[in-house]
């Protein structure tokens, strides 16, 4: 297939003078491909933020309590008091 590349840069070797008198080399813009890209990007990030919403409200965050764990009030040594946990300073 070495044709088929040669007559690729032939054409873009033509062609490419052409495009470049077409437009000014000073006022590019991405044009309606690029708006339509960028919309197509933002309604899928919208779509997932609602799929993330629903999912989000389904999750229970309350823990079921550990069977094998001791009670809240033993602890290893009868005469000092249970560890509490001190809440982070940050």
């Amino acid at each position: 297939m070495p044709d088929m590349s040669a007559s690729v840069s032939l054409a873009v070797t033509h062609l490419l003078p052409v495009a470049a008198d077409s437009f000014d080399k000073d006022k590019v813009t991405p044009g309606i491909l690029g708006f339509v890209v960028f919309a197509a990007m933002a309604v899928a990030v919208w779509v997932l933020m609602k799929s993330m919403s629903k999912h989000m409200r389904k999750v229970d965050f309350k823990e079921a309590p550990d069977p094998d764990a001791k009670p809240s009030g033993a602890s290893d040594s009868p005469g000092k008091a249970p560890r509490q946990a001190k809440p982070q300073q940050g």
